[in-house]
């Protein structure tokens, strides 16, 4: 599509545009990031941006929040904050305004009490587009000045004085143009809850994992992860019994295993898409099961492994926990066998050091493990 306009082809650039948004939105929400970024890179791509706002309106953490927004093109940035829907408070924008304003000035303070006069004119020339379509504060008399006070320097004066006599009297007529208050939506928005979902792994992991299960060559983002993680069974190597596992994972189907090596940074684990079956008592085959190892802390990079052996993909043993056959095994901590991973070819790659392997195994202690179901998000 950029080729086509490159080329002055704008009738087969548009149908192009048109075709992606019609017939592969799933693909546009997978790669949501990167199509947000290119398409306001290119101003004929109307519809495009359209369909990226229309998101972003309702899930203004997506680019407000996410590491590039201080490097969001103003179009960008412009075509946000000119919108009526746009489902955020009007001070977050307003303070996400002056950081996006702030990072283009690189060296400028970021405490408005620093700010020279030659700080401040070149603040107000960086958001000069802006600073109009931003609407007043509607918070509580009490609060005003505290949120609107550091903005004062940047705004011309009768603006600021009808800002204020606005807010304290909605009804009275000014002589400036402050845009009305935002519509809000009546559908709920969604939140992020203050509980992380892993006491293990964290939301880049989650990304990474869910990329694997749908072997993208390209890693999701933390913004559009495909999938939920619902916790099975969360528990310490002194917690971990047979039982507890099979009570609770028996014949359950996409299963995500994570364990914390302890004394060590790494996260060691694997993904059964079939799940294990307590009353087959043997071992059962799958294309789609790997193992892995996690970047954490001192350890570098991750690890990948898919099955190779399909016949021998896992086995059911009602004494233990997951087996990842001839790879990785979690056994009772009150039985004489251990957590160990085995250096056979069942699986393509070691997921531990190959110096940790003692005649073919590699023994390990649990700190805390986790098993997930994940599930489709709708």
């Amino acid at each position: 599509m950029l080729v086509a306009y490159e080329l002055i082809l704008e009738e087969l650039a548009k149908h192009l545009e048109t075709l992606l948004i019609e017939s592969n939105a799933h693909w546009l929400r997978l790669h949501f990031a990167r199509i947000y970024r290119e398409s306001f890179k290119n101003n004929k791509l109307l519809k495009l941006q359209e369909w990226c706002n229309d998101i972003v309106v309702r899930y203004p953490i997506k680019v407000f929040e996410s590491e590039d927004f201080i490097s969001l093109q103003e179009n960008a940035l412009i075509s946000l904050i000119e919108r009526d829907d746009l489902q955020m408070e009007e001070v977050k924008i307003w303070n996400y305004v002056i950081k996006w304003g702030i990072a283009q000035n690189p060296g400028l303070s970021s405490d408005p009490e620093e700010w020279s006069n030659e700080n401040i004119l070149t603040l107000k020339t960086t958001l000069k587009n802006c600073l109009p379509l931003i609407r007043y504060f509607q918070i509580s008399g009490d609060n005003l000045y505290e949120y609107i006070q550091p903005y004062q320097q940047i705004l011309e004066k009768n603006l600021w004085k009808d800002l204020v006599k606005k807010h304290m009297a909605p009804n009275k007529p000014i002589s400036s143009v402050i845009l009305p208050p935002r519509m809000i939506l009546k559908t709920e928005l969604p939140h992020r809850s203050t509980e992380p979902f892993s006491k293990v792994i964290n939301e880049a992991h989650a990304a990474e994992i869910s990329s694997w299960i749908d072997r993208n060559t390209d890693l999701y983002s933390i913004l559009n992860i495909p999938y939920e993680f619902k916790l099975l069974l969360r528990g310490s190597r002194d917690g971990f019994t047979s039982e507890s596992f099979w009570n609770l994972c028996d014949k359950q189907e996409n299963l995500v295993i994570v364990i914390k090596v302890k004394d060590t940074d790494e996260i060691l684990g694997g993904y059964n898409p079939i799940g294990w079956d307590k009353s087959k008592n043997g071992y059962e085959s799958s294309k789609d099961c790997f193992t892995f190892s996690l970047k954490n802390g001192n350890v570098q990079n991750s690890i990948l492994s898919r099955v190779k052996g399909t016949n021998n993909a896992i086995a059911n043993k009602f004494y233990c926990g997951p087996i990842f056959l001839n790879c990785l095994y979690m056994y009772n901590s009150d039985r004489n066998y251990r957590c160990h991973c085995y250096k056979y070819v069942t699986y393509e790659k070691l997921i531990r050091d190959r110096s940790t392997y003692i005649d073919q195994i590699s023994y390990f202690s649990v700190e805390e493990y986790e098993i997930f179901q994940i599930h489709k998000k709708n």
